[in-house]
């Protein structure tokens, strides 16, 4: 179904095509969603390979697309800047050439070839606002523009949102503050917050990785295109997920709170929060839980009393 130019496969809707006949190219290998992508992979036995050319660099990246010859695309690569996006304030043709360049290049590559091509961008495009009130319960809907541009990365990100939806073949998946089961993980935003001296107290959509990956897969299996917010339905504020951690993984854990205005003096960039309207992802996939209910089935009971049995050998 996706010989010759293949735009059965780009037209939506687009048909479901079994898992042994998809062939996947992964961009992203060293970050932390693309090697969960490559995992998933191998344990569904679906033939991928991680793809070995930069993003900016059309001419090759051309040129292994016409190598490989994949069915689908997942690019989970792109710069968020170490250790945060403040170092994208002092690296911006760095941000723009990766996050910008590179990522409309694929986007535009794989539309000439008929490929479906999914993103894994950002919901850190949106801060409350009149419309859209902390704690209303009110979120941002997937047709809505992008109202936050206090850091240069989510600037870049609001941007090649705005331009990558013009293209018919690619999926583009708005995820927040991703949350993972490895509580040590340095890039968990839970191991963050767990770690920082202070932390705010806010509401925000988030993405729980064990249960969303594998929905993400499944996006791309289906050839579902158009942008989609990809966050856990609901909130769920800092101070929530830490006591959660403390109830379930580290009983002697504290923690203090600071105001979004001291925590604004420390950092060279402003900070999204907001919450995705999820209405659009539950109709395809009704299963989904809420936020507080996924992070306690895939999150804290699979790691309840681990770190009282690292501390006490």
């Amino acid at each position: 179904p996706v010989s010759g130019p293949g735009r059965a496969l780009v037209m939506a809707p687009a048909a479901p095509m079994p898992e042994k006949d998809m062939n996947i190219l992964i961009f992203g290998r060293t970050g932390w969603l693309g090697g969960w992508l490559g995992e998933m992979c191998t344990e569904k036995g679906i033939k991928f390979k991680f793809a070995s050319t930069r993003l900016e660099n059309r001419e090759t990246l051309a040129k292994e697309l016409d190598e490989v010859k994949p069915t689908h695309v997942l690019n989970a690569a792109g710069v968020t800047g170490r250790p945060n996006v403040d170092w994208c304030e002092t690296h911006k043709t760095e941000t723009i050439r990766v996050n910008v360049i590179g990522t409309l290049n694929l986007a535009d590559l794989t539309n000439e070839r008929g490929i479906h091509c999914t993103m894994f961008a950002t919901g850190c495009i949106f801060e409350y606002d009149d419309k859209h009130k902390l704690g209303s319960g009110v979120g941002f809907k997937e047709e809505d523009e992008a109202n936050f541009h206090g850091s240069f990365y989510s600037h870049t990100k609001a941007y090649v949102e705005d331009m990558m939806k013009n293209y018919p073949n690619t999926c583009i998946l708005r995820v927040r503050m991703p949350i993972g089961d490895d509580l040590e993980f340095h890039r968990n935003f839970i191991y963050k917050i767990s770690r920082y001296a202070k932390v705010v107290d806010i509401p925000n959509s988030m993405t729980v990785l064990p249960e969303m990956m594998p929905i993400a897969l499944e996006m791309s299996r289906r050839g579902l295109t158009g942008i989609w917010n990809f966050t856990n339905p609901g909130v769920v504020s800092h101070n929530e997920i830490l006591e959660m951690y403390k109830e379930y993984y580290d009983p002697s854990f504290t923690w203090q709170n600071f105001t979004l205005e001291e925590q604004a003096k420390i950092l060279a960039a402003g900070r999204s929060n907001n919450e995705l309207d999820c209405t659009k992802l539950q109709k395809e996939f009704p299963e989904l839980l809420p936020i507080k209910e996924s992070l306690v089935k895939y999150i804290f009971e699979p790691n309840r009393g681990k770190k009282k049995q690292k501390t006490s050998k």
